[in-house]
């Protein structure tokens, strides 16, 4: 039988239905197109990096030593001056990982005193960025608490915010089918057991037991073909797919 992503679920089948994946650019693009910000297309490039990305380096100013206020105007700062000094045509698929590229040019940035300076005298709260900095710290303050180093945990929240966007993605595919309800009680056999037992929750699917595991079965294989999607857009070799998702777990691995 050739495999089909589609299960009925009325009667004895389950109907998963994922949309097309639509991935119209990948993230080397966005970096390319994000330093043309002056068009549409530019500045919505630059919106989705920034989104992306926004939070990580604040966890990590916040895990250097940095307070909040510091860390939402050093963020905002970093951001802006990249805009300005179009730091995007620096980044290149050759050099590497963006987000390495990334880290590193905000600690070079925070090295930099006039910089900081200039920080400073800008202060928060006027960000002309796409995103909100001011939630950074109610972001950060449910942190676990560790020991982990700055670095440690901007790969952990990279790996979060990835997760967190399939997430999104694979819940927008059941919205569009208007099958919310059903991802809702479906999403936490995603990455483990459902907080009922299956017998319940087919029960409350109208489904059969048998027909609610194949259904979990390919909505778990649709979430990694969507994780495996998602890191192909931040390399620039196919075959570095592998090699990014073991950086992907091992950065989750010690998640607390």
């Amino acid at each position: 039988m050739p495999h089909d992503d589609h299960d009925r679920i009325d009667g004895e089948t389950m109907h998963i239905r994922p949309g097309r994946p639509d991935f119209p650019t990948t993230r080397w693009t966005l970096v390319a197109a994000a330093g043309d910000h002056a068009r549409p297309e530019g500045r919505r490039a630059l919106e989705s990096l920034c989104e992306a990305y926004w939070y990580s380096l604040y966890a990590y100013a916040r895990r250097s030593g940095y307070t909040p206020e510091q860390a939402q105007d050093h963020t905002q700062e970093f951001f802006t001056r990249f805009i300005e000094h179009d730091y995007f045509d620096r980044a290149h698929p050759d050099r590497g990982r963006f987000r390495s590229f990334l880290l590193s040019s905000f600690k070079y940035y925070l090295c930099d005193e006039v910089g900081r300076a200039r920080a400073q005298r800008r202060g928060g709260g006027r960000s002309p960025l796409p995103f909100e900095i001011s939630r950074g710290e109610e972001m950060y303050i449910v942190e676990p608490a560790h020991n982990e180093t700055p670095e440690r945990i901007y790969e952990r929240r990279w790996a979060r915010t990835l997760l967190d966007r399939v997430i999104e993605q694979l819940r927008d595919e059941f919205v569009r089918h208007g099958r919310l309800e059903q991802f809702n009680k479906l999403k936490g056999c995603l990455q483990g057991d459902a907080d009922v037992p299956y017998a319940e929750l087919a029960r409350q699917l109208e489904t059969t037991e048998s027909a609610l595991k194949v259904g979990i079965h390919r909505l778990r294989k649709r979430y990694r073909d969507l994780i495996r999607r998602e890191i192909a857009d931040v390399v620039a070799d196919p075959a570095d797919i592998d090699s990014e998702l073991r950086c992907l777990i091992d950065a989750l691995s010690a998640d607390p």
